[in-house]
């Protein structure tokens, strides 16, 4: 698969962690794969369009940064009101 088969499905992600941010937990268990070829949640975190951010207590959440968010609205799939990591 290349970078661009991919987008489709990183869009995905980024669209349901945009609607509130995510535990790793959570992120983990919905879109890692052992597929090498299919490698949504990876691809999301190395091209920067989102990070693990410390939440309450010792919970680490995955948050869209401004990158991943210029991409969803690049794509039109995001409002201006989702939340990122400034």
């Amino acid at each position: 698969m290349t970078r661009s088969d991919l987008d489709p499905l990183i869009l995905d992600l980024l669209e349901w962690i945009a609607r509130e941010p995510r535990s790793y937990a959570d992120v983990i268990e919905a879109w890692r794969t052992s597929c090498p070829r299919l490698t949504v949640w990876e691809d999301a975190v190395d091209r920067g369009f989102a990070v693990r951010a410390r939440g309450q207590g010792r919970d680490v959440l995955i948050r869209l940064t401004a990158a991943g968010r210029n991409f969803l609205r690049e794509h039109g799939r995001i409002g201006d009101d989702a939340r990122a990591c400034p």
